[in-house]
């Protein structure tokens, strides 16, 4: 089978590729292993809310028109946001087709699936970065007594063994754990290392609006100062409430999460902690501390201070003044480690060398140009600093058809047989 382009993927960023490479004409198939948003509909936690309010859930050629803008939604309720965006787009889809074998075929790919091959032109990897959960090394040292278990696996506290809960990592994903699984009655210790602290609400506003208004989300990747760096920082810890409520780790203490420092090691069942909590909550706090002075600045330059409530800053992070050093798991009746640390793309079927050391994809803001004719989305920080959330497909969809309908135009093109 042949076509001109391959995409890799039907979540949103696959479909929002597909629009704008139906937009130019540009002949191509959606290959996706399970059903349209495949990653929402079966490897997220029941009670999970987008952390973008709804207003922010837009896709090209369709936004959000329901009755409640400021609210989040839930998993199946964007689960049905994408399948109805699917219906518009109509993409040429073929679901439950796994992708087994990625190749350079003269000068074009050879896409293998579990359900035929396809010869192509180019290819957009939009399978996401979130398809494997980072777990480090030192969980191999956990004792027998010990569960691990990651946000993949995880559900509701219900599953979870009874005992205490060590939560190791503090960005969306580790707080709102935390926050479910103690109000379940367990007992949790939260493990703090590198995070970014941030405000639901400033100023009478969602911080979201902020990161818009001030062009923030929309810094570019050959504008930042150290992209690699901005590709690595945490989620914020931002979470989607009904309440519209901020969850940082004040919170998290005033409710009776203990905080202790980063998990450094694991060793004759007990859990040793770095002495960096107190540098680590000091610099969150000093970042979020710049970034509302830049809301600040911004709503002053432009003659705004009226419109909108006063500034402030929030109270600074509270730790113990000796967080514990060393953690005894059986002697503290922790049953379970739940792994938030992070999520890594899963490019095993990616048989071109493009990949560094870590196994992440060398690219130019999506422009895999070790590999012409080879392109990424759905990375954070791809090209833009919104370009994880829902509402930064569209740009870099954009930008990345764009690109590749010239890089096709010059190409002389290969023959159909």
């Amino acid at each position: 089978m042949r076509t001109t382009t391959v995409v890799i993927g039907a979540g949103h960023s696959g479909l929002a590729a597909s629009y704008f490479l139906s937009a130019r004409g540009i002949d191509h198939v959606v290959l996706e292993r399970g059903e349209v948003a495949n990653t929402w509909r079966t490897e997220r936690w029941d009670s999970l809310r987008l952390l973008t309010p709804n207003w922010q859930v837009t896709l090209p050629g369709l936004a959000y028109d329901g009755d409640d803008p400021d609210g989040f939604m839930t998993v199946p309720e964007l689960v049905g946001f994408i399948d109805r965006y699917a219906r518009l787009v109509n993409p040429p889809l073929r679901t439950r087709t796994t992708v087994t074998s990625v190749r350079p075929d003269g000068d074009g790919y050879e896409v293998v699936t579990d359900r035929g091959v396809w010869r192509c032109r180019s290819v957009i990897l939009a399978s996401g970065g979130f398809n494997l959960p980072k777990v480090p090394p030192i969980a191999a040292a956990l004792p027998d007594s010990v569960r691990s278990v990651t946000p993949h696996d995880y559900r509701r506290p219900s599953d979870l063994d009874d005992g205490g809960v060590l939560v190791v990592g503090v960005s969306a994903t580790g707080i709102q754990l935390a926050e479910e699984i103690h109000r379940s009655g367990r007992p949790v210790t939260v493990s703090v290392g590198e995070h970014v602290r941030m405000p639901r609400i400033y100023r009478g506003r969602d911080i979201r609006y902020w990161m818009d208004v001030t062009g923030v989300s929309d810094e570019r990747y050959d504008e930042a100062d150290d992209v690699f760096r901005a590709r690595q920082v945490p989620s914020p810890q931002l979470v989607g409430s009904p309440e519209r409520k901020s969850l940082d780790l004040n919170a998290l203490t005033d409710q009776g999460v203990r905080m202790v420092g980063r998990l450094a090691g694991i060793r004759e069942g007990k859990a040793q902690l770095s002495g960096s909590l107190h540098n680590k909550v000091t610099r969150s706090d000093l970042k979020m501390n710049r970034l509302l002075t830049t809301i600040d600045e911004w709503v002053t330059e432009n003659g705004l201070d009226g419109r909108y409530d006063p500034p402030h800053r929030f109270e600074r992070t509270r730790v113990e003044d000796s967080p514990p050093l060393l953690i005894d798991l059986d002697g503290e009746n922790i049953r379970t480690v739940l792994w938030a640390t992070g999520y890594r793309p899963d490019y095993s079927w990616l048989h071109v060398p493009v990949l560094d050391y870590k196994g992440r994809i060398r690219h130019d803001g999506g422009v895999v140009s070790d590999s012409p004719g080879l392109y990424v989305i759905g990375l954070n920080f791809l090209r833009r600093r919104k370009s994880s959330f829902i509402h930064g497909a569209e740009d870099d969809a954009r930008d990345l058809v764009e690109h590749l309908a010239a890089y096709l135009d010059a190409r002389v093109p290969v023959g159909v047989g």
